[in-house]
């Protein structure tokens, strides 16, 4: 069912109303809330719920072709099969669109660290150092400070698109982001109680979120799913998986168009590029870090061809071994120029990887102990961390209502959490309030979000399909 007709959102032009917020955080909370409260007169909470395109729009083709720029060539064509896949899969690989249109919507202007693609996709468990499992946001390629709103209209959009996708119909899919945003407004507001140490200890602990699942059959298959992670997340359970060999002449296996080797190099055969890159992520590192780093040496790198949205960028899985054989597996990924930066203003790190690693700090309350960044010979920036170090996604294309609204739920908590560490939770609070007035909205404009990207799907499909756009398709299981 589409919802275009359904909306009764203003035509008023939507300005950005900025507060001044110099001072804030030596303000009391209840003079902090008040001033949230007062940005409700130049955005009012209903406007959260207008989505009509602007007469300059950008052509999304045009913009997905923007994307592309600066990707490996030779893997644009697979960026393209993923994404034509379906609604769903165009809007993760279309973050650019979104931070596009977002810009034209009417926000409070309160700042905060943002991922700048929180659809739910990038949520999930991982390992703490102390080996504990935590819910939080996980993928921070396109974080940089910007609007609050604007994470939090793209994660309801998404479970709208989400739940479309999986064929549950708009009235969950509107249920689901109503406790999304029920949850992120209620948590914020508790966060914004709470003392800064206090707050920033907090840590969503998945033994917590399982014990709250009502269906006794759900928890236990959550239960199974987070312990059969724990095992085959370890570095000795994947090895045998992506590797092959023992010691220094362990190699990486080909898996195209997954993982593999670059053409004309000879698997274990390492550029001395990789070398310096390394040694240069080595001094991001804490003196204590290094010594960890230090037991180790590589052995073997390749391409690894990750997600949907980070397709075609400079993406590697390095193998590294200690001296007893121990293997250790880091991800190499490029950091580019985040998609909200034309809209929200440049990083004030000359390094996008120290952008990143600075995002995840931020927005997580734990983050991997190899977390650093570097930069490679030929002027690109990376970021690394741990491949897959006890790492539970969520399997979405199996969710039905009940699995969806309380997916729902965490999100919004995670997603609190993530702003409140960064920013201001009493203003946020006080311009959120206590009743569901902006839940409403951004349900309203989750609705038509969606329609206007099933739209921007199928200009997708018939670029493809009038050769604008080469595709290719992974090869099936």
């Amino acid at each position: 069912m589409k919802t275009s007709q359904l909306s009764n959102v203003t035509d008023a032009t939507p300005k950005e109303s900025t507060a001044d917020v110099s001072g804030t955080p030596f303000r009391s909370r209840k003079e902090r809330r008040a001033l949230g409260k007062s940005l409700r007169e130049k955005c009012p909470r209903h406007l959260h719920g207008m989505w009509k395109p602007a007469a300059d729009r950008a052509e999304p083709v045009h913009l997905v072709q923007q994307a592309d720029e600066g990707r490996l060539p030779e893997l644009l064509a697979l960026r393209h099969g993923r994404m034509v896949q379906s609604p769903f899969t165009f809007y993760r690989g279309a973050a650019l669109n979104m931070a596009n249109d977002l810009t034209s919507l009417p926000t409070p202007g309160i700042h905060v660290q943002c991922c700048g693609d929180a659809h739910l996709m990038n949520f999930g468990g991982f390992a703490t150092a102390e080996r504990n499992i935590i819910f939080a946001i996980n993928d921070l390629d396109e974080t940089l400070p910007a609007p609050w709103d604007w994470d939090l209209k793209r994660l309801a959009a998404s479970f709208v698109i989400a739940s479309r996708d999986n064929g549950l119909g708009d009235s969950i899919a509107n249920d689901a982001v109503l406790a999304c945003v029920r949850s992120y407004r209620e948590n914020m507001a508790t966060f914004s109680e709470m003392k800064s140490l206090d707050l920033w200890y907090h840590a969503i602990e998945a033994e917590g979120l399982i014990a709250s699942i009502a269906d006794p059959a759900l928890r236990r298959r959550v239960i199974r799913r987070v312990e059969k992670e724990r095992v085959h997340s370890l570095a000795e359970e994947l090895f045998p998986k992506l590797a092959s060999g023992t010691g220094d002449s362990a190699i990486i296996k080909d898996e195209r168009p997954t993982i593999f080797h670059p053409q004309g190099q000879k698997p274990g055969t390492l550029e001395s590029a990789v070398k310096k890159a390394i040694n240069r992520y080595r001094e991001s590192l804490t003196p204590a870090q290094r010594v960890l780093i230090d037991r180790y040496r590589i052995v073997d790198e390749a391409i690894k061809v990750v997600g949907v949205g980070s397709v075609g960028t400079r993406c590697w899985v390095v193998l590294l071994m200690d001296g007893a054989g121990d293997p250790l597996f880091l991800q190499v990924k490029e950091a580019r120029a985040s998609v909200l930066e034309a809209y929200a203003g440049k990083s004030v790190y000359r390094n996008h990887g120290q952008r990143v690693v600075n995002g995840y700090r931020l927005m997580q309350p734990a983050s991997d102990m190899f977390l650093g960044w570097t930069k490679g010979e030929l002027g690109y920036d990376y970021y690394l961390r741990q491949l897959r170090d006890i790492k539970v996604k969520p399997v979405i294309e199996t969710f039905g209502k009940v699995e969806m609204l309380g997916f729902a739920d965490w999100c919004g908590q995670s997603l609190a959490l993530s702003h409140a560490r960064s920013g201001d939770p009493s203003l946020i609070t006080g311009y959120l309030g206590k009743s569901d007035a902006f839940d409403k909205a951004i349900a309203t404009f989750s609705l038509l979000y969606a329609d206007q990207n099933e739209a921007d799907h199928a200009r997708f499909k018939e670029a493809i399909r009038s050769g604008t756009i080469k595709v290719e398709f992974d090869p099936p299981e």
